[in-house]
């Protein structure tokens, strides 16, 4: 009967269904010709960049790729040596809190890194909570700590934002591995120490590389945390090429540094599709070794005590940017009246007003509703996009590796320099398209696409080959084969990866900030526009919209959690 099935299976596999696959492949291929692969030609063919330039540009180049690799390496050991242990813990012991915990580490991950720059001036700025308590209970007006504008401000951001990376594909494989390995090596006297050492640790670590070369893409791409929380003193390959674009108008510079960042973002990401597909030793979840609690008072100090730090960390940030937008500290800049220092709801009810009275005033209102429309197109064409892929890739081989490899290059890409080719390609003959609004959802998909196939993927890979085979054994086609057996089976994968990418374009502020049109702004570029200008009203107003943001992001991350999980297709408890 088997045998009958295979054959029957592969008869409807072949032939006319490998040319299936190749027309699947043909809109996410056009898409990503028109725009990403032309767009980047485009700024490099209208750079004029000559090699001569090279000798002059040495100094730059060397200073920014030197701190680029530097504050990444930094950040991804210091994210590894927080996120290995919370992993070990969220995963691997059972406590009352566990499942908000968990949630509440996915959460910075998500948010647009305005609203974690909103968050950390918030709690360590120079008007923090943190300072503003110190001088109410000392009378010192000499601000405690201040990491804004600080290399410890950009480290702890890049911890706050990525720690969940390392937490969630490390911890499920963790508590995943075969428990009979470790109590081998306990019976044979081994301590916790060589266990880990010895036993633990060369089984988790291609996972942990993968999680490390991942966490340190991100850092070396970063953008909008550099920006905002280190400050101009401060420049990474991204920050460098926006400002050789933008302030010195340096296309020839900033076009190289774009081919720099491209080439490194593409050999960490080979690095991580070579170690991520390398197999586990696990065990099936009967066999797996269920949540325990911790083993005596000493374990269960160490763990109350990181329990604490991470909800501290998390919360912390988060608390006091959502305590700033209720808090008003003083009269705004040409005010004449005098605010007191208390709470308040002006500043969300003055996100529909016009204080002003400027005709070319946009409400912030306004703009969460272009980034709801926006994020909803690329929602749209992210999952479909994603499923034609997923479904026209073949299942196995080199090819496939390739592919995933190019599908990380969006991430890895100048967003800027994007923007900067889309101006250029989509406002001339033969692709003059520029000027509406559409051109920020088509941006949007190129950086919400690769989670979006990452979710999809192992869903799709993981359908058991046999219902398939029976259902075109009697009969049916392949469209009635994914109709009637793969799509209910993916269906909460498929509602995971549609918010997932919405979330990821509620939040998209790199290439946002330079193709958005004054008249469709996108409720990050305002959060980043307020932030920018003097006065209380304009300050609190800012902290207002970033939760506002930071709810829609969080709502996003708890479907996505409950569906089917976040990164690694976990389910919430």
């Amino acid at each position: 009967m088997a045998a009958g099935l295979d054959r029957g299976y592969a008869e409807v596999r072949s032939g006319k269904s490998r040319n299936w696959r190749w027309l699947l492949l043909c809109l996410p291929i056009l898409y990503g010709l028109i725009f990403y692969v032309w767009p980047l030609f485009q700024v490099i063919r209208s750079s004029g960049f000559e090699i001569g330039q090279l000798a002059a540009a040495t100094k730059t180049i060397n200073r920014t790729v030197s701190f680029s690799l530097w504050q990444a390496t930094l950040s991804t050991i210091l994210t590894l040596a927080l996120g290995l242990p919370a992993a070990y813990v969220l995963y691997c012991f059972r406590f009352p809190t566990r499942s908000t915990l968990r949630l509440l580490t996915a959460i910075p991950f998500i948010l647009p890194t305005v609203v974690v720059a909103a968050a950390f001036n918030a709690l360590v700025g120079s008007g923090g909570w943190l300072n503003q308590v110190w001088q109410a209970l000392t009378g010192n007006e000499k601000p405690l700590l201040t990491l804004t504008g600080s290399l410890a401000g950009i480290l702890l951001a890049h911890i706050f934002y990525n720690l969940t990376i390392v937490i969630r594909m490390a911890g499920p494989a963790w508590s995943s591995l075969n428990p009979r390995l470790e109590a081998a090596a306990q019976t044979l006297g081994a301590s916790p120490w060589q266990v880990f050492h010895s036993v633990t640790l060369p089984l988790l670590r291609p996972v942990i590389v993968s999680a490390a070369l991942l966490v340190f893409l991100f850092d070396f791409t970063s953008f909008g945390v550099i920006l905002l929380v280190g400050g101009i003193r401060f420049s990474t390959l991204e920050v460098e090429i926006y400002r050789q674009t933008l302030s010195f108008y340096n296309l020839p510079l900033a076009s190289l540094l774009a081919l720099i960042q491209l080439a490194c973002t593409l050999a960490f990401a080979a690095l991580y599709q070579y170690f991520s597909s390398r197999p586990l030793p696990l065990v099936p979840a009967s066999e797996r070794k269920a949540a325990r609690k911790p083993d005596g008072w000493q374990q269960l100090l160490r763990i109350s005590l990181l329990i604490l730090f991470l909800w501290i960390f998390f919360a912390g940030p988060l608390i006091s940017l959502t305590a700033s937008a209720f808090w008003s500290i003083g009269a705004d800049r040409g005010e004449r009246s005098l605010v007191n220092a208390g709470w308040t709801l002006a500043h969300f009810s003055g996100l529909v007003k016009n204080r002003n009275s400027d005709l070319f005033y946009v409400p912030p209102l306004t703009a969460l509703m272009n980034s709801l429309k926006f994020a909803v197109l690329t929602a749209f064409a992210s999952v479909g996009l994603g499923m034609l892929l997923v479904y026209g890739l073949p299942w196995r081989g080199k090819l496939r590796s390739v592919a995933v490899i190019l599908l990380m290059l969006p991430l890895g890409t100048s967003a800027v320099t994007l923007g900067l080719g889309y101006i250029l390609t989509f406002n001339k003959p033969p692709l003059a398209w520029g000027g509406g609004p559409w051109i920020l959802p088509l941006a949007h998909t190129l950086v919400a696409l690769p989670f979006v196939v990452r979710t999809l993927m192992p869903a799709v890979s993981s359908i058991p080959s046999f219902y398939r085979q029976s259902a075109a054994v009697l009969g049916a086609g392949s469209w009635r084969i994914f109709w009637t057996v793969d799509l209910p089976l993916i269906r909460r994968v498929l509602v995971s990866a549609f918010i997932f990418a919405f979330t990821i374009s509620l939040g998209e502020f790199g290439a946002t900030s330079l193709l958005y049109r004054p008249q469709y702004p996108t409720l990050p570029v305002a959060i980043f526009r307020y932030l920018s200008l003097p006065g209380a009203a304009n300050y609190g107003q800012a902290m207002a919209m970033s939760v506002v943001m930071m709810l829609a992001c969080a709502a996003g991350i708890l479907i996505i959690e409950k569906s089917s999980g976040f990164l690694t297709g976990e389910g919430g408890e």
